[in-house]
């Protein structure tokens, strides 16, 4: 069986979570559940947790402090946050103490139970290792490195949520590969890298679709001046924000308005 906390001040956030896990993995795992950071810690010790969800903001130790204590006597338990706080600053925080995910509240169903299932698998593949690194060595190698994967894609979703809140907050502002890199701690190269395994495109074109998509919303707003809109989402430049926008959309930000007021009137 395996052995799963849930740390979360909130009782009936409590229950309703570990209802919905019991009701998915009750056959597979025993879930213990704790108050608080220190409640967390004990039972972690006492019961040799593998799989802990974590809120963040808990009277006397928070949920940061005490995975960091947890991450330090255990460098393979599974560590997942679910916090109402969407701040930058604790995301960064999650990359250094390798969290395997870091879920906002309200959160779906569907999303911790994947998180769930993952960490799951992660704990089954490293208690196979214990197992064959007895028997042969070559497995033990092999399967060291699949781990190391598994916890370079954990912290790849970690820093994605990263760059996305930073973009979502930073988008109207002149912003540049280097210094989305320098504000998550990365080094440019790095963060290239990470970024187009990631998304699967330049921090560039994400970028620019971004601000397409949130000038679209402005676009069907009638009280809000087009010439205003590229301004808002980061283009000082009106003429180059036309520009970019045809070239993602096929038409300019008046013929888009058209279009769109067309449609609400049919």
């Amino acid at each position: 069986m395996y052995r799963l906390m849930i740390v979360e001040d909130e009782m009936i956030e409590r229950m309703v979570l570990k209802k919905m896990l019991q009701k998915k993995f009750g056959e597979d795992c025993v879930i213990y559940e704790a108050r608080n950071g220190i409640e967390a810690v004990e039972l972690f010790r006492k019961e040799d947790i593998q799989i802990i969800i974590l809120d963040i903001g808990m009277p006397g130790m928070n949920g940061i402090q005490a995975a960091e204590i947890m991450r330090k006597e255990d460098s393979r338990c599974c560590l997942i946050f679910l916090t109402a706080y969407d701040r930058f600053d604790y995301a960064k925080k999650a990359i250094s103490i390798r969290a395997m995910e870091y879920i906002l509240k309200p959160y779906s169903q569907k999303e911790v139970i994947s998180v769930v299932e993952e960490a799951l698998r992660v704990t089954n593949d490293w208690n196979g290792h214990g197992k064959k690194a007895i028997q042969n060595e070559a497995g033990e190698q092999k399967e060291l490195m699949e781990e190391e994967t598994d916890l370079n894609s954990s912290r790849l979703s970690v820093m994605a949520s990263m760059v996305m809140e930073y973009i979502k907050s930073n988008f109207m502002n002149e912003i540049s590969m280097s210094e989305t890199a320098r504000a998550i701690g990365y080094s440019e190269p790095y963060f290239c890298k990470m970024f187009k395994q990631q998304f699967g495109q330049s921090f560039t074109s994400y970028l620019a679709e971004y601000r397409v998509g949130e000038a679209k919303k402005m676009l069907e707003q009638p009280n809000v001046n087009v010439k205003e809109i590229g301004v808002r989402v980061g283009y000082a430049d009106n003429n180059y924000f036309t520009k970019v926008f045809k070239r993602l959309e096929g038409l300019n930000p008046s013929e888009y308005r058209m279009n769109k007021l067309k449609e609400l009137q049919s």
